[in-house]
């Protein structure tokens, strides 16, 4: 009687600790921002914030499946009718980058422009053009990057053959539009200069109008990949708590477990 009561003891015991467990390391794609749809590829999710109040936000996901990336875009409160170059700046060789802010002004003229942002995040790495090339060579394709309509908003799908490392270091990578409208005028014009990047385009056309880091990656971390610390690894783990609590759990499990085996043996001792 006493071995029953122990062993049905010992279940109650071991069935929430395997349940915490159960759901300590979520689906990849769950963990990545979710979705799916994409043949067991990871998905991410961008959420797009404005950048010199330029009031333009969105939302981007990322899917990547095999080495086919695939972008979708849906911004708003950008400049009506106008192209807006956008890009996935950063870094794939380890480097850290985020999103800037208005203290990067550096010059004080009250516009945040590409060279003084690019500090922040990194490089053109892939032009989110709508057909053709996709390097940063046409990163001021303005014929070929995708234009608001007469409300301001912006949709965009695409799926780009990017590299390896591009997939594997997806999370070190964020999305930029570009295109603002100080004056409200609604289109490009001279009024706060000519572009740093390009004399015959003006200002208004490169500065950055909203930013939006992969969620979940921590602004200001080390980036994926970007120190070797051995060979294990935490890629698409990101609940440590729920981690933690499944290894509360598991001590918990086998604390009771071993007080249950001693009264076991004493109530057979006292026999």
């Amino acid at each position: 009687m006493i071995s029953q009561r122990t062993t049905r003891l010992a279940a109650l015991v071991v069935l929430p600790a395997a349940l915490t467990l159960g759901v300590a390391i979520p689906s990849s794609a769950d963990s990545h921002g979710g979705g799916g749809g994409n043949g067991g590829g990871n998905a991410y999710q961008i959420d797009l914030q404005q950048l010199n109040n330029s009031g333009a936000t969105g939302t981007v996901m990322l899917s990547a499946e095999g080495t086919d990336l695939t972008v979708k875009i849906e911004a708003e409160g950008l400049t009506p009718g106008q192209p807006h170059a956008q890009h996935l700046h950063g870094s794939t060789d380890g480097h850290d980058f985020h999103c800037p802010d208005a203290s990067d002004d550096t010059d004080g003229d009250g516009i945040l422009n590409n060279t003084e942002a690019t500090v922040d995040y990194g490089d053109i790495n892939i032009s989110l053009t709508t057909s053709g090339d996709t390097t940063p060579e046409s990163g001021l394709a303005v014929d070929r990057m995708p234009a608001a309509d007469a409300q301001g908003k912006l949709s965009y799908e695409r799926t780009i053959p990017v590299s390896q490392d591009v997939v594997d270091k997806i999370k070190d990578l964020h999305v930029v539009q570009h295109g603002i409208d100080p004056n409200g005028n609604k289109k490009y014009d001279f009024g706060v200069g000519k572009s740093e990047l390009d004399p015959k385009l003006p200002q208004e056309a490169t500065a950055p109008t909203n930013c939006g880091v992969v969620k979940g990656a921590a602004v200001g971390s080390i980036p994926v990949g970007g120190v070797e610390t051995g060979s294990g690894s935490t890629d698409g783990v990101e609940a440590p708590g729920m981690l933690a609590a499944g290894g509360i759990a598991f001590i918990a499990t086998a604390t009771a477990l071993t007080m249950a085996r001693t009264r076991t043996r004493r109530s057979r001792q006292n026999v």
